[in-house]
């Protein structure tokens, strides 16, 4: 099989942050506001008192520190919790697409590319902003790209699982020049009032050119040298808004939020993880020794701290395992994607890393990297 090359990576970040300062802030106060109008309730047990945040709490059990967004307004609000923003019209992009073409324009710079050379587009992430058209044609035309265009989702897996498909088309034959963008517009999917979750999600969109080795010209580039995906059914991740919501007549106020059981989610999807990194790097030959770089999911730093001791069997050496949830907090399937864009130096010609996700569904993407030129 003729070897295909990640050959650009971009990154957009928005402008407006959230720290966790002003994030419990604003949660403790509508702490107080809840309590204090629900209080003969909570007296007579018929409701739960809620319980105060704090950036001790958030830290410990994420290691997030701050988050960027899209629209900061409503966030901080304690009679709002939830982004408040304009509803675009038809002749407006919507602003997955306007993410997505921002990180798009690096990435297709990086890889020393024109958008008329790109023949396929695959928009992957968590939340698809628009069924049809699809967010990916749009893209298409804003960027004045040939050939083809489609969305997809697998959740925090969307990314890996898109670079997957990527090499598949490239090598099918139906694709040259392929570009996977990751907006990730995953604020407005956070329960703000709820505790266990307020703090997790951020906004972002990450992007990477994919193309055979034939026609890459960039510098620091890698080759794909192995690729593993699974998926195994769960339910403790999810998120049940849909098409339908409207027809059922006990609808749900909270259905569009994101919600896991984050104890099972440790326990489960963890050995799987490290059972699919391994299987693929004895797959490719590769020892933990060879590993110079593991770019991965980000989205907790107890999870990851976990997943690193397993594949290398020891603590990682700085810089080893980089880790940029910490000012971007969870960006579902783009995170592991920043820790590469943002990670890729320093590692000579036919050095080996691993790009992985895992999320929702269970589903967890592997990808064996290795430093091209």
């Amino acid at each position: 099989m003729k070897p295909i090359l990640i050959t650009g990576s971009g990154v957009f970040t928005p402008a407006e942050t959230v720290s966790n300062e002003e994030l419990v802030a604003s949660f403790n106060q509508y702490v107080d506001l809840f309590n204090a109008e629900n209080a003969p309730a909570i007296a007579a047990g018929e409701v739960a008192a809620l319980e105060y945040s704090s950036c001790e709490f958030i830290e410990k059990a994420s290691g997030i520190k701050s988050r960027h967004v899209l629209y900061k307004d409503g966030i901080l609000d304690p009679q709002v919790m939830q982004p408040v923003f304009r509803r675009r019209t038809e002749d407006e992009m919507p602003e997955m697409v306007e993410m997505a073409l921002a990180a798009a324009k690096e990435a297709i710079a990086q890889a020393g590319k024109t958008p008329d050379q790109i023949d396929l587009i695959i928009c992957a992430a968590s939340n698809i902003q628009r069924p049809y058209p699809a967010l990916s044609i749009e893209l298409q035309q804003q960027l004045g790209a040939k050939g083809y265009a489609f969305d997809m989702n697998v959740a925090c897996s969307s990314a890996t699982f898109a670079i997957s498909n990527a090499v598949n088309a490239i090598r099918g034959g139906t694709a040259s020049v392929v570009l996977v963008v990751n907006p990730e517009f995953a604020s407005p999917q956070v329960n703000y009032t709820s505790r266990d979750s307020h703090f997790i999600f951020g906004d972002v969109c990450s992007a990477t050119i994919i193309e055979a080795a034939e026609t890459a010209t960039a510098d620091n580039s890698y080759e794909i040298v192995g690729m593993r995906l699974k998926t195994e059914f769960s339910n403790n991740i999810r998120c049940d808004v849909s098409y339908v919501e409207h027809c059922y007549p006990d609808a749900d106020p909270l259905t569009p939020f994101f919600r896991q059981q984050g104890r099972k989610v440790f326990k489960e999807l963890l050995p799987l993880v490290a059972e699919v990194i391994e299987g693929e790097m004895a797959q490719c030959d590769v020892t933990a020794q060879d590993l110079k770089r593991l770019w991965l999911h980000q989205a907790n730093i107890n999870m990851n701290i976990f997943a690193v001791r397993k594949i290398l069997g020891r603590e990682p050496e700085p810089g080893e395992a980089p880790l940029v949830l910490d000012t971007y907090a969870n960006t579902a399937s783009a995170g592991s994607i920043i820790a590469f864009h943002q990670n890729k130096q320093g590692l000579a010609v036919g050095d080996f890393g691993v790009l992985c996700s895992f999320g929702a569904g269970y589903s967890i993407g592997c990808l064996i990297l290795k430093r091209a030129r």
